[in-house]
């Protein structure tokens, strides 16, 4: 058995190919009344705000944007402007074609998955429609939670519905929010997946600092856990 009990990802830019903002949102920001620029600034800049989920819900949190690019719509359009940002994000994901290919392996070899993602009200409401739904044992939401990376609690979290000590734990992802840094400081195990796509990720506070491991595709963490079993099997564990 693999020394590692369970594999957890980052989703944007880990489990999913490289994000940008698509052209659904000036759908949204037309429906705000606001210039998509400017949206899109407003967007940005307080990205970690909104996705502690402190502000309220999609409904709330979109009103405290407008306030932001000072603009005031209706109640009625700031209704449709939540459903026109949850199509356009839905848009801009897109699994990696090895993303369940590799959950299915993991879960075959008898370790559990999840995911731990900074994100806002939107991920949680698709991501049970997406086909790496059916393969996570633990879905764990900052904007759920009301925490991001790399603060400790996100990955605690996910230890904890897994019952399993961080140590047990694999994290994988693009290196965002500084999530290498706070998994391994949380007591994990972190490598960080270097895609070529990732060039052009959208990405905050990136984890510029990292030194550690590295794979260039998401199917090189099956070789990974692979080899740490053989090193177990062989009398010690992989460093």
């Amino acid at each position: 058995m693999p020394t590692y009990q369970a594999v957890l990802f980052d989703f944007f830019g880990t489990l999913t190919r490289s994000v940008q903002r698509g052209v659904a949102h000036a759908d949204t920001a037309e429906l705000l009344g606001c210039d998509t620029d400017t949206l899109t600034e407003v967007l940005d800049r307080t990205y970690y705000e909104r996705a502690t989920g402190r502000l309220g819900n999609a409904e709330a949190t979109l009103r405290w944007v407008c306030a932001q690019a000072g603009v005031h719509p209706s109640d009625t359009a700031v209704r449709a402007a939540v459903a026109s940002r949850h199509r356009a994000v839905r848009a801009d994901t897109w699994l990696r074609a090895d993303a369940v290919p590799v959950l299915a392996a993991l879960r075959q070899r008898g370790l559990r998955t999840g995911v731990i993602s900074d994100c806002t009200h939107e991920l949680p409401a698709f991501l049970p429609q997406l086909a790496v739904a059916r393969l996570l044992d633990v879905r764990v939401f900052s904007v759920q939670v009301g925490r991001c990376k790399p603060d400790p609690a996100l990955y605690l979290t996910a230890c904890q519905r897994l019952g399993l000590a961080p140590g047990d734990c694999l994290y994988v992802g693009d290196g965002g929010s500084q999530e290498l840094t706070g998994a391994e400081r949380a007591g994990m195990t972190a490598v960080r997946l270097a895609a070529a796509d990732l060039a052009t990720h959208m990405v905050f506070n990136a984890d510029l600092d990292w030194r550690g491991p590295t794979l260039g595709t998401l199917r090189e963490v099956l070789a990974l856990v692979d080899v740490d079993a053989e090193v177990v099997g062989a009398g010690g564990r992989a460093g």
